[in-house]
């Protein structure tokens, strides 16, 4: 069963990670980490793979700082670089591996990014409306609500936050800004809940979490980097290397799905009864599906529960 780190930091479904990751690493390499955060995947990764190095990557300078403490005692088995994951060629580039064993990005806020409340990514709490994964340059959340029309702004919350609602919210938000702009989370969290008619407030958890999901991905363009990251991570694993991905919520996983099935399939017409070896698939499935925490889990960590977990390893070709 999963117990909490002693920072209080649980790392999602780090236990069947690790157990996916580990036989790429059995004779040691190097592995990816995309999104560092607190580092709780790298740890257990570094401990149960004792011959593979880190790579670590992460936008957010706090993460990078703590997790640099945390991996002190692995000395130079490590190495971290401040970057966004679609940025990996550069990355490994930087590091002089352009060939890894194994990668692992958790698209997932980190809990560092959650719990500190003036990163503005939370909606049950007030605070400034921020939402910046690198907090150094960049647009903010108040830049969004406060500057985009409203067709613009129902576009994202459709397109980012499958918000039914979204023409309704948007509108209101153009119209509560003309009097005052908008500053910090709490004030938008009711100008939302006003706007979704009282029925369907009660159902369907939070009436914020889907607006809050659409201005976080539009701030941090965290679909765009996924899709370049896709490929750059297929491209960059050694034979018999894995790469696995946590997604949150059903765009991303929509993604990662399309992708690794496209990956995994052969290239060659249906009916050709021979696949010459260059239109074979270059990839397989190692999972069946996307894989779910247990209810072990969730019941430690329920940030876990939205988590979909799929991995693919590239074929070792003759």
């Amino acid at each position: 069963m999963v117990q909490p780190a002693a920072t209080g930091h649980v790392p999602v479904m780090v236990e069947r990670i690790t157990e996916l990751l580990a036989p790429a690493l059995a004779a040691g390499g190097t592995y990816v980490d995309c999104t560092l955060g607190l580092s709780g995947h790298a740890r257990a990764i570094l401990d149960a793979c004792p011959g593979a190095r880190l790579v670590g990557i992460d936008r957010d300078a706090d993460a990078l700082a703590i997790a640099r403490e945390r991996l002190a005692d692995y000395g130079d088995r490590v190495a971290l670089y401040e970057a966004v994951y679609d940025e990996l060629p550069e990355v490994l580039a930087e590091d002089g591996t352009p060939r890894v064993q194994a990668i692992l990005a958790d698209l997932g806020l980190s809990s560092l990014q959650i719990d500190r409340r003036e990163r503005g990514f939370a909606y049950s709490v007030d605070a400034p409306l921020d939402m910046r994964m690198t907090q150094s340059s960049g647009p903010t959340a108040a830049d969004v609500v406060n500057t985009y029309d409203a067709r613009n702004l129902a576009r994202i919350l459709r397109a980012f936050g499958e918000e039914r609602f979204a023409d309704r919210i948007a509108r209101r938000i153009v119209s509560e800004r003309a009097s005052e702009p908008f500053t910090t989370s709490g004030r938008l969290v009711s100008v939302i809940a006003e706007a979704i008619p009282a029925a369907s407030r009660a159902t369907g958890g939070h009436p914020a979490k889907r607006t809050f999901q659409a201005l976080r991905i539009e701030v941090n363009r965290e679909l765009e980097a996924l899709e370049g990251l896709l490929p750059a991570a297929l491209d960059a694993l050694a034979p018999a290397g894995r790469f696995a991905v946590l997604a949150y919520h059903s765009l991303e996983d929509r993604m990662v799905k399309r992708c690794f099935a496209e990956a995994s399939t052969d290239r060659a017409p249906r009916d050709m009864p021979v696949v010459p070896p260059a239109l074979r698939a270059q990839f397989h499935l190692v999972t069946r599906g996307a894989e779910r925490p247990g209810a072990d889990e969730e019941s430690v960590n329920p940030r876990a529960a939205s988590a979909r977990l799929r991995v693919i390893e590239r074929e070792v070709t003759p």
